[in-house]
């Protein structure tokens, strides 16, 4: 679509331009120049395909402006603006040195900066995070008030200083670029840091620096969506029971050691920029099922099916974090967890939570802090002691590797009754649009009904969605 769309408003260019020359010439520099600008457009899209995020960016509405080439003798073009090969070349070359960057994020924002060069607009709404340090010496001088971070603010250094800011930057840039030369592939087309984040997972996922144009209403990836054809378990619960429930046995027959498992997770914003502020409100939900696929003798049933409706409000911040890290979300939100079990096998919880987003270059991180909602006393409480397992958080991870790879996972752990467990998946490409994925397992609460159950468990299959994992 958006190859479609540029060629045709650089066709319908080209017609005015060529419409009102009259030299042979102007038609040999306007064939030249089409040419590479579309060889241009070929190459966004297929850095669109080759990255898993590339689809949330807007679509432009116009193409660039350019420079106006020197025209033969006799030759007016006072009103319109005749298409510079030498400019279109550049851009090119630039466009062409930025396939070269292999971090989603950094290469993303290099197209940017080199459309925002040919002076292509913009269409999505640009967020302004809370400055956190400058509203807490507000609050603390007496004159508590909402600092925003200013939007294209400039500031004077000298020399020494500009100096030193740079160099700091080619650092940042050293922390997202899988080399040398890609960092100065980025600083030679002017990438900054800012210009890097706008694109990291934590600021798509959740519209930290602009509002996608999906807008509202509109459902789009959460957690990862994936299958899992093989999916194999050490120590199955044969036994699953709580405090307050009868033990259901089962035999190695009903509960085999390999099943499918399978993860469904979207979701949708609600609203956006709440409270005179860019907060977001979202819905979220998360199914997780596990399918005893290969279990032929009982009928192949669904062995564990969990259930997580949720709904949370995310505010973009900024604060400098140590060790070169940035606080980008601060949120907090409520979610039901269940499994839709009759008795002895049901097991349910609800949580409010408070969660904080942070990145360290390609490393990005959402620690969540819980406090259970209904009481551990009641009487109809399918698991009172389901907090002394799954703790009170978790600390969700994400880091990009090279070509495409990335590392993700979820920790959690008690320290009252040292218990918790531990989740990393490994994805990988496969193909164009397939990644590959693994995952393993070692922990209390692989799945709600076995939340008091220690087991490990590994498994292979596919991600069936871009999102790679917070």
């Amino acid at each position: 679509m958006f190859a479609h769309i540029t060629t045709q408003r650089q066709l319908q260019r080209t017609h005015v331009i060529s419409r009102n020359a009259s030299s042979r010439t102007i038609h040999t520099h306007l064939s030249i120049a089409v040419a590479i600008a579309l060889s241009c457009t070929a190459v966004q899209v297929q850095a669109a395909d080759n990255s898993q995020t590339y689809n949330e960016l807007p679509v432009p509405e116009a193409a660039f402006e350019y420079e106006t080439v020197e025209m033969p003798q006799g030759v007016t073009t006072q009103s319109d603006k005749v298409i510079s090969k030498e400019f279109i070349a550049q851009q090119a070359k630039l466009f062409s040195e930025c396939t070269q960057v292999q971090s989603s994020a950094a290469r993303l924002a290099c197209f940017d900066k080199v459309a925002e060069q040919g002076k292509t607009p913009s269409y999505t709404t640009t967020k302004q995070p809370v400055d956190l340090a400058k509203t807490f010496k507000t609050t603390i001088s007496g004159n508590p008030q909402v600092v925003f971070v200013e939007e294209n603010s400039t500031n004077t250094f000298s020399d020494e200083s500009a100096t030193a800011n740079q160099q700091s930057t080619t650092n940042s840039l050293d922390t997202v670029a899988d080399s040398q030369q890609e960092a100065q592939v980025l600083e030679s087309v002017g990438v900054t840091q800012a210009d890097i984040e706008k694109y990291t997972p934590l600021s798509l996922a959740y519209d930290l620096d602009q509002n996608s144009e999906r807008g509202t209403w509109t459902v789009r990836p959460y957690r990862p969506t994936y299958l899992l054809p093989l999916f194999y378990t050490f120590d199955p619960n044969l036994s699953p029971s709580t405090p307050s429930q009868e033990i259901e046995p089962f035999d190695s027959n009903d509960i085999r050691e390999t099943e499918l498992k399978f993860q469904l997770s979207l979701k949708s914003k609600v609203a956006e920029d709440l409270f005179d502020t860019s907060a977001d409100l979202w819905f979220g939900y998360t199914q997780e099922s596990h399918w005893q696929v290969y279990n032929e003798d009982n009928s192949r049933p669904f062995r564990a099916t969990d259930y997580q409706p949720e709904i949370f409000l995310t505010q973009p911040v900024t604060a400098d974090l140590p060790f070169g890290g940035r606080l980008r979300m601060l949120g907090a939100g409520a979610v039901h967890h269940s499994n839709g079990q009759d008795d002895p096998l049901s097991r349910s919880w609800n949580r409010a939570y408070l969660m904080a987003g942070a990145e360290w270059g390609k490393l990005s991180v959402i620690p969540r802090l819980w406090a259970r909602v209904n009481g551990d006393s009641s009487s109809d409480d399918d698991n009172p002691d389901i907090e002394d397992y799954m703790g009170y958080g978790d600390i969700k991870f994400l880091y990009d590797l090279p070509a495409e790879q990335s590392i993700s996972g979820t920790l959690r752990y008690n320290p009252s009754t040292n218990k918790g467990a531990a989740q990393i998946d490994y994805i990988y490409p496969l193909s164009e649009n397939v990644n590959g994925m693994v995952q393993l397992f070692q922990g209390y609460g692989e799945s709600i009904v076995d939340y008091n159950h220690e087991n490990t468990s590994i498994g292979f299959g596919i991600v069936l969605n871009d999102w790679k994992g917070l």
